[in-house]
């Protein structure tokens, strides 16, 4: 069995956002966009780097990922190929007939991405509150 994760709620740090009341439930049922998807938009291929960037040091299934970023398994198909023509994932492993994939840690484009998600969320108003 693979490790399942709620999106947001085991991130890094658990961002509260203080001037809003009312609590937002996206479709896949998570609470609240993160910065990278409020900055850059509710597109399926900035929700999957958003999760790998997350949760950058586990690797997952493809259906795993499809799941916890709220994109359909057929629609990151689509992109999936370019994500690693890019050498923006990588295969980790093999367990079973699954190939798990994590974030290329090692790809300068990569690091940056990571900087400006970090930076986008120091600066977004959220206060930070240890997990």
């Amino acid at each position: 069995m693979f490790l399942s994760l709620k999106y947001n709620n085991m991130k890094r740090n658990i961002y509260i956002l203080l001037t809003r009341k009312e609590t937002m439930v996206n479709k896949n049922g998570l609470d609240n966009d993160s910065v990278l998807v409020e900055v850059f938009g509710n597109n399926p291929t900035i929700k999957v780097l958003d999760f790998l960037i997350t949760f950058a040091d586990f690797d997952y299934p493809l259906t795993e990922i499809a799941k916890n970023s709220g994109v359909s398994y057929s629609t990151m198909q689509t992109f999936w190929h370019k994500l690693e023509k890019n050498n923006l994932i990588v295969k980790t492993r093999r367990v079973g007939k699954s190939d798990l994939y994590k974030l290329n840690t090692n790809n300068s484009a990569v690091i940056e991405l990571m900087r400006l998600d970090w930076k986008l969320t120091k600066n977004s108003g959220k206060v930070l509150v240890e997990a």
